[in-house]
């Protein structure tokens, strides 16, 4: 669909949203077509392990522990919260736990990966000025994530054939508006090109 408009440079980072057992198939909130792009996520996270942050989306203990709207949320989807979730469901998929160290996780409790304060922090203080995203969902985490990332001031690579979503209808849509709507702040290009591309030389 899209392409680099130029490499991404030794400050970029490999930035890969919420690739956990609990949207694996099965799952309580199973992604059907995860396994489908993880090859392309584990080529990125090998790529560049020192390089790779993993986020995790961390449900509250309890429904009652939610804030907000995120209450009624939890009140549907009581089975993820942590008192009633298999806590292995909260892990990396093992393929990409092979990476951690040298790679990273990052935990937050809300779509946006940006939204405590602690990814940001930990891309500042290893002079990280580009994101490339891979992960999901397309439609729910990684859009929160990448319209934050903007917001901040990165420079955002979309791994398109690295993304997952429960809606093909949705993550089609989604990767278009990142392409076309998004073009000077969005990049969309294939996990081939950007590997192709991406040196990682000072």
């Amino acid at each position: 669909m899209g392409q680099l408009l130029s490499p991404p440079g030794p400050r970029a980072a490999h930035l890969c949203i919420d690739m956990q057992r609990l949207f694996e198939p099965g799952a309580p909130w199973a992604t059907p077509w995860m396994d489908r792009v993880l090859p392309c996520i584990v080529e990125l996270a090998q790529h560049a392990p020192e390089r790779t942050v993993f986020t995790r989306f961390i449900p509250p203990r309890s429904k009652h522990d939610a804030q907000g709207i995120w209450r009624a949320y939890y009140e549907k989807w009581e089975c993820v919260t942590r008192e009633r979730l298999d806590p292995e469901l909260i892990e990396l998929v093992p393929a990409l736990a092979a990476c951690v160290p040298p790679a990273a996780i990052v935990d937050r409790p809300t779509y946006n990966a940006f939204g405590n304060g602690r990814l940001q922090a930990h891309l500042d203080a290893h002079g990280i000025d580009t994101a490339i995203v891979s992960g999901g969902e397309t439609d729910v985490c990684v859009l929160a994530t990448v319209l934050a990332a903007i917001d901040i001031g990165y420079r955002v690579i979309v791994a398109e054939d690295a993304l997952c979503s429960s809606s093909d209808q949705s993550h089609d849509a989604l990767l278009q508006l990142y392409a076309e709507r998004f073009s000077i702040q969005i990049e969309v290009a294939s996990t081939a090109d950007i590997l192709r591309m991406w040196t990682l030389d000072d």
